[in-house]
């Protein structure tokens, strides 16, 4: 089972980017799709974006214009770029991929948008 692992959280003021990464301990190839998910303090875990295996996108409404998730197949990676951060994107952001064997979670990235 391939492991997933986030990293780039941290606190940014209101206005500022982060790049989330989500290292693959496999290929990314197992994966159908990979996304990004959020749960803030409170509430549900929500869809923020997913990339499939063919390249296209999703993105949840508060998510549109402001965030874009990457890939790189050579190195593994998933990334979300997030741009123009505001408070109420303040989340543990989780990395999901789904494959053959079911869906993997990663551990989970903090962000905070404060000033």
């Amino acid at each position: 089972q391939v492991q997933l692992v986030e990293s780039g959280g941290g606190l940014v003021q209101p206005g500022g980017s982060l790049r989330l990464s989500c290292a693959a301990s496999g290929s990314i190839f197992s994966f159908y799709v990979m996304g990004w998910f959020r749960q803030a303090p409170g509430k549900q875990r929500e869809l923020v974006a997913t990339l499939t295996s063919g390249g296209s996108t999703n993105y949840a409404d508060s998510a549109k214009g402001r965030f874009t998730i990457s890939r790189d197949f050579a190195k593994n990676m998933v990334y979300l770029h997030m741009n123009s951060l505001k408070p109420e994107d303040t989340a543990v952001y989780y990395c999901n991929g789904v494959g053959e064997k079911g869906g993997t979670w990663g551990q989970g990235t903090r962000v905070t948008v404060s000033s």
